[in-house]
C-alpha cells in the first residue's frame, strides 16, 4: 500500500521489500514486545511533558530527495448530531460542547445526522461554521429507531454506565439496525471524497471504523468515547460485545476520557477476546491499535467572561431567584433528565440536609428533557416531578418559599455561567459520568474573590481531575453523603474556598478544550502503521498469541522488515489547515 502524508513530514513510497527467512518457532516474547514497542512509536520522540503529565510528541522530519506533499489536508469529525452553532441556543450535551469550537477554529468538517430520516442517504450542503463546516445527512428510517432507541440508547448507554438494571434487552433486529447505520454512515463519508483523517465519536457508531475499513479507506481514522467503559461483567451483558468490541480494533487510535475507563477497555479485550496490550497498544487481526486517556476540558477564560457579561444581561433573571431566597443560600444543578445523573438522589439529599438546617439552602436544579420518546426517560422525568413535587410540600413555609427551585427550560451556556457565578455551591453528583463539563464549567465562572464550592461525585471523570483537596468527592448513591457535603460547602470559610477554587482553575487553565482536540489529533497522525500487504505477515502484526508468532531467523532480518513499516507511517500536517492549535489558548 502507498503511504499518504498528511502532515509536516515527508514521505517517499517504501522501498520494495526484502525476502524474510521464517522459523515456525515461538518466538521470544519480551523481545517481540520490545521491538513493536520500537515500531510503534516510529521515529517518533518525546519532547516535552507537559502540565497535568500529558506527552506531546513531535515527528522527527525524514531527509529524502524526493519530497511529496499534499497541500490541502482535510479532518472530518463524525458524530450522531451535530450542534447548532448558535451561541444564543443550549448545547445538548458534553460532546456538542467539546466539538463545536474544535470545528470552528480548525477548519474541520463536522458530519452527523440531520434528524431527519428518509428512504437513501440524503447529504445537505455543507454549512460554514467559522473556519469550519457543518455536514448533516439523512439516515434511512427503516432502521433508525433500532439503532438510535434500541441498541443505542436502551442497550448501550446503561451498560456503559454500569447501570445493567436499566437495559431492555435488545433485539437481533435492534443490533442489525444498529449495523445497517453505521454502514451507511461510511458510504456517505465515502462518497463525500477522501479525508485525511477521520475522527469519530461515541457509542453510536463503534463499528464505524470497521465499516470504512470494508470500503477500502485506509486513512488514519479515530474514535473518541465520551461515556464511560464498563467492566468486563457490565459489557458482557450487551449483545454481540465481542463483535463490537473487535469492530473498534479497526481505529488506529481510540481514546477515553480518563484512566479508569482506559483500564476497563483493556481488562474486557483481553478477558472476552483474550488480547493483551503492552503499554496501552493491542495488537489483533486487524493490525495494531493504540489506547490513551485525553480527558476532555473546557475553555475558562470564555466561561469566566460569559460569567461577567451574563449577570448584567440577565440580572433581572438572576434577582428573580435570588428574592425566592428569602437569605438562604442558593446551590446550583444543571442536567439532563437522565437516570445516570443522579438527580433523584441529590433532591433526596437536600431533603436530608434541610430536616437538620431549615430554610438554609435552596436548589435551583435545571433539568432538561432528554430521549422522552424512550420508557426509561419518561418514567424517569415523571419520577423526578413527583419527588420535586413532595420535597417542597414536606419543607414549605407559610411564605411560599421552596427549598426546590426546578426549572426545564433549556439555557445557553452564557446564561448558565451567571447562574453558577451566583451560587454558593455547584452540585454535580451523576451516579457515572464520562467527564461531565458542567463541572468544569460552574469552577470556570466562579469570582475569584468569593468563589463558589464544587460538590462532586466520585463517579464522575472530573473526579479524576479533581482531587479531595479541590473538589468535596461524594458518592453519589449516598444522600446522606451528598447532604453533609452540600452543608460543608455552604459553610466553608472564604480562604479555603479560595484555595480549593485556585487549584482547580489551574488545572483548567493548563489543559483545555484545544489542549484536548490537539493532543487527539496529533496522536492519530502518530498511531497509523501500514504495511505493505505482502509483508504484512512477516511483521507479526496478524498474529495474537505466543504460539503463533514467527521467528525471524537473524536479527538483521528482522530489522529490515521493521525499516519499512518506519518508512510508511502516518504523521500530522503543517502545510495545511493546522488541526492540532484549536485557535488562541
Amino acid at each position: 500500500m502507498d503511504p499518504v502524508n498528511i502532515t509536516d513530514t515527508v514521505v517517499t513510497a517504501p522501498p520494495e521489500p526484502s525476502r524474510v527467512t521464517l522459523k515456525r518457532q515461538p518466538m521470544d516474547k519480551a523481545a517481540f514486545e520490545l521491538r513493536l514497542a520500537d515500531v510503534s512509536q516510529g521515529r517518533a520522540r518525546r519532547a516535552d511533558a507537559g502540565p497535568s503529565g500529558r506527552t506531546v510528541f513531535v515527528q522527527e522530519r525524514e531527509r529524502t530527495d524526493t519530497a511529496v506533499q499534499q497541500p490541502n489536508a482535510k479532518l472530518l469529525v463524525v458524530s450522531n448530531r451535530v450542534s447548532s452553532f448558535d451561541p444564543d441556543k443550549p448545547k445538548t450535551g458534553g460532546l456538542a460542547a467539546a466539538l463545536e469550537p474544535v470545528v470552528e477554529r480548525s477548519g474541520a468538517v463536522w458530519m452527523g445526522s440531520s434528524g431527519t430520516l428518509s428512504g437513501t442517504e440524503q447529504l445537505a450542503a455543507l454549512e460554514p461554521h467559522g473556519k469550519g463546516q457543518a455536514a448533516r445527512v439523512d439516515l434511512p428510517a427503516a432502521h433508525y429507531a433500532g439503532f438510535y432507541h434500541g441498541l443505542a440508547n436502551s442497550t448501550l448507554w446503561p451498560a456503559f454506565h454500569s447501570l445493567t438494571e436499566r437495559m431492555t434487552p435488545a433485539s437481533e433486529e435492534h443490533y442489525k439496525s444498529y449495523c445497517e447505520i453505521n454502514a451507511s454512515m461510511a458510504r456517505t463519508l465515502t462518497s463525500l471524497g477522501k479525508w485525511d483523517a477521520i475522527w469519530v465519536h461515541d457509542y453510536h457508531f463503534l463499528p464505524l471504523g470497521n465499516e470504512l475499513r470494508n470500503l477500502d479507506n485506509q486513512r488514519p481514522i479515530g474514535f473518541f468515547l465520551h461515556t464511560p467503559w464498563p467492566e468486563p461483567d457490565a459489557i458482557q451483558q450487551v449483545p454481540h460485545h465481542r463483535d463490537l468490541m473487535e469492530s473498534m480494533l479497526a481505529y488506529d487510535l481510540i481514546g477515553f476520557q480518563t484512566n479508569r475507563d482506559l483500564d476497563n477497555f483493556l481488562a474486557c479485550l483481553h478477558f472476552h477476546l483474550g488480547l493483551k496490550s503492552n503499554s496501552n497498544v493491542v495488537i489483533s487481526e486487524r493490525g495494531l491499535t493504540r489506547c490513551q486517556k485525553f480527558p476532555i476540558g473546557i475553555d475558562p477564560k470564555q466561561f469566566a467572561e460569559y460569567a461577567v457579561e451574563s449577570l448584567a444581561k440577565h440580572s433581572s433573571d438572576i434577582s428573580s431567584i435570588q428574592g425566592k431566597l428569602d437569605g438562604a443560600k442558593l446551590a446550583i444543578g444543571v442536567d439532563r433528565l437522565d437516570y445516570t445523573k443522579g438527580i433523584d438522589k441529590r433532591i433526596k439529599a437536600f431533603d436530608h440536609l434541610l430536616a437538620d438546617k431549615p430554610r438554609s439552602i435552596s436548589l435551583l436544579q435545571i433539568a432538561t428533557p432528554s430521549r422522552t420518546d424512550i420508557p426509561a426517560y419518561s418514567e424517569f422525568q415523571h419520577d423526578i416531578d413527583s419527588l420535586v413535587d413532595e420535597v417542597n410540600r414536606k419543607h414549605d413555609a407559610d411564605d411560599g418559599w421552596k427549598p426546590i427551585l426546578y426549572e426545564k427550560d433549556h439555557l445557553p451556556q452564557a446564561q448558565l455561567a451567571g447562574l453558577y457565578r451566583t451560587a454558593h455551591v455547584g452540585v454535580v453528583t451523576p451516579l457515572r459520568d464520562g467527564m461531565n463539563l458542567v463541572a468544569k464549567e460552574f469552577v470556570a465562572a466562579q469570582d475569584p474573590s468569593d468563589p463558589g464550592v464544587l460538590v462532586l461525585s466520585k463517579n464522575a471523570g472530573a473526579a479524576e481531575d479533581f482531587n479531595e483537596n479541590e473538589a468535596l468527592l461524594v458518592d453519589p448513591a449516598r444522600p446522606e453523603n451528598i447532604a453533609d457535603a452540600i452543608s460543608r460547602a455552604a459553610e466553608m470559610p472564604c480562604g479555603e474556598r479560595i484555595e480549593r477554587w485556585r487549584a482547580m482553575m489551574d488545572k483548567l487553565e493548563t489543559y483545555t478544550i484545544h489542549d484536548w482536540s490537539a493532543d487527539f489529533v496529533r496522536e492519530l497522525g502518530n498511531s497509523r502503521v501500514t504495511v505493505p500487504a505482502d509483508q504484512f505477515r512477516h511483521l507479526g502484526f496478524g498474529w495474537i498469541n505466543d504460539a503463533q508468532m514467527p521467528e525471524y531467523e537473524t536479527p538483521e532480518e528482522y530489522t529490515i522488515a521493521v525499516s519499512h513499516v518506519q518508512d510508511t507511517r502516518w504523521a500530522l500536517p503543517s502545510n495545511g489547515p493546522d488541526y492540532t492549535q484549536g485557535g488562541e489558548r
